[in-house]
């Protein structure tokens, strides 16, 4: 790897304009810029659509906790009783007791379009008014983790719309990577990392999901994978309306130090050796578990066809010392949540979250997965 660095902070996000602004009386700081969506631009740049999470400095006060929530075409603070929260998770706090899991948001997400140089090696602007904010109901806790696909000239994002009426996967779709229409839900149910390929297969769509649940069914006792939340496939003919298959794609594995969950990373992009995906694996630990960076080939004409699994050592892992002007605001440890690739000459440039806070860029040589 010839470049491996964090290439966006915090502090890079001028929060003066922020499209929050002038709707929130509180005061406000930005708790991470990350887990960033990366595509080429037709101008040859790069574009990361960065993920930027936005908190109240002071969400806990004596007798209630505040969250930020969008609302008719407005931000505003709702306070919620603090006798019955728990705050040992940084990111959310969860409501003890109800018949449900519940959790309060410690922070409202937008996406920040960062356009960087061809190379990636600097910030050419900041798009901010392209950014892209909560604007219905099924967003009022936010718009998370980005992933941006080109198919025919077209680029296709989805995100993760948070809501307290469901969690779900969202469309937008532009011509050019930098003006945005939001296309609605493509998914209903609980779903953080669709991916949709960069070129169709058998003249349609296709894509990576990951479903979640509350549930899971026991394997028999010789499979070699475990239960949890897995990578799924969908295809469809406009990619508005989508289909699961029959056929899953790649699951937790035995042995594996991603024993605990897998999901999708960056959009699968087509190689001489098959549709390669770099997804996360995550082993249990302390709060929400280590989250690394694995990689597969996914057979061309049928992706369900694992034609090689990469999960025992980690293509990334966090590495801490890429930033250490950041150790006074960092939360969380060990979490390399990958989201983005694109080609240049050989090698792939990778975008990464650096531990839910910033955004790192690598190169990996092409032939690192041959």
């Amino acid at each position: 790897m010839d470049m491996d660095r964090i290439i966006f902070r915090p502090r890079d996000v001028d929060i003066a304009r922020s499209p929050l602004r002038g709707q929130v009386e509180a005061d406000t700081f930005i708790l991470g810029a990350f887990n960033p969506g990366l595509t080429r631009l037709p101008n040859g740049n790069l574009l990361l659509m960065v993920r930027v999470a936005e908190a109240l400095k002071h969400p806990v006060q004596q007798d209630h906790a505040a969250v930020l929530r969008w609302s008719n075409g407005r931000i505003q603070v709702d306070r919620h009783s603090k006798e019955i929260i728990d705050t040992r998770d940084p990111r959310e706090l969860r409501v003890q007791g109800g018949l449900h899991h519940t959790i309060i948001l410690t922070s409202l997400s937008w996406l920040l379009p960062v356009e960087l140089s061809a190379d990636g090696s600097r910030i050419v602007a900041q798009h901010y008014d392209r950014a892209i904010a909560p604007r219905a109901a099924y967003q009022e806790y936010g718009v998370e983790d980005s992933r941006i696909s080109r198919v025919e000239g077209r680029y296709l994002m989805t995100t993760c719309s948070v809501g307290s009426e469901r969690l779900c996967t969202s469309l937008y779709t532009s011509e050019n990577g930098l003006d945005w229409t939001l296309e609605g839900i493509v998914l209903d149910h609980q779903n953080k990392d669709m991916l949709i390929f960069e070129g169709k297969i058998g003249g349609r769509f296709m894509a990576l999901t990951r479903p979640a649940g509350e549930v899971y069914l026991i394997p028999p006792p010789n499979a070699d994978f475990l239960p949890g939340p897995a990578i799924q496939l969908a295809q469809s003919p406009d990619a508005l309306h989508w289909k699961p298959l029959d056929t899953g794609s790649i699951r937790p594995r035995k042995g594996s130090p991603s024993s605990m969950k897998v999901g999708g990373g960056t959009p699968p992009i087509l190689t001489p050796h098959g549709w390669l995906e770099l997804y996360h694996g995550v082993e249990a630990g302390e709060v929400v578990g280590k989250y690394r960076t694995f990689w597969a080939l996914l057979d061309r004409d049928d992706p369900s066809k694992v034609l090689r699994l990469e999960d025992k050592v980690p293509l990334l892992e966090s590495r801490p010392e890429l930033c250490p002007d950041l150790d006074g605001a960092r939360y969380l440890r060990d979490i390399v949540f990958t989201t983005g690739i694109v080609e240049d000459g050989d090698s792939y440039l990778v975008a990464s979250g650096e531990d839910d806070i910033a955004c790192r860029l690598t190169r990996i040589a092409k032939s690192r997965f041959a």
